[in-house]
């Protein structure tokens, strides 16, 4: 029986080593419980306003890179702020922290090293919801994004579907990043405001 038993361990064992590990794969512990990432405020009739939470994951290198570089200037390589750098970018979009945290959006779009001072972007990007009822509407936001300031916000510009003609603004800053990997992860908060009422179940809250 005590054979037995060892060599049941030394299987477990031998197959927990052979399990592949991923390159983005939280290194601390299980994933953190994930928030309700979309959330009604108020709804008066004339319009919704709705708080939108998610995560950006951008992975800035490796086979599986989502971000490139699709043009430069001639200032570009000496320029202190990468002036005339222009990425454009497919990016997954997390309910949670986690790379394999709830899928629902992507985020995909233009980003331009605009300012010859300091490093700042010129935004044009959409998040093109992926899940339940929200699948396919999307939602633009626009502006200038200072990356090495602790938050930055940028406007919502507008959207389609069920964020057609949404207004308001968005929040965002860095969660973390791994220099080795280069692998970023951005939080960002929406504060959208959409004419008229939505329809039954489209928020948690309806439900």
């Amino acid at each position: 029986m005590v054979k037995l038993i060892c060599l049941m361990l030394i299987v477990i064992s031998s197959l927990s080593m052979a399990l592949p590990s991923s390159s983005y794969a939280r290194e601390t512990g299980p994933p953190a419980a994930e928030e309700l990432w979309i959330q009604k405020i108020s709804n008066d009739g004339k319009q919704t306003q709705v708080v939108i939470h998610f995560y950006v994951q951008d992975l800035l290198a490796g086979e599986n890179k989502t971000v490139f570089e699709v043009a430069s200037a001639s200032i570009t390589a000496d320029s202190p702020s990468d002036f005339g750098q222009v990425r454009v970018l497919d990016d997954l979009v997390t309910a949670g922290t986690d790379y394999y945290s709830t899928p629902v959006a992507r985020a995909q779009g233009l980003i331009t090293y605009a300012d010859l001072g300091v490093a700042a972007l010129a935004m044009n990007m959409n998040f093109v919801f992926t899940t339940g009822i929200f699948n396919g509407s999307t939602v633009c936001i626009l502006g200038r994004n200072q990356i090495n300031l602790p938050e930055r916000e940028v406007a919502v510009a507008g959207g389609t579907g069920l964020f057609r003609r949404a207004s308001g603004y968005a929040l965002t800053r860095l969660y973390s990043y791994d220099v080795e990997k280069e692998y970023g992860v951005l939080e960002y908060t929406l504060y959208v405001t959409i004419p008229g009422r939505w329809p039954s179940g489209a928020l948690h809250a309806d439900v």
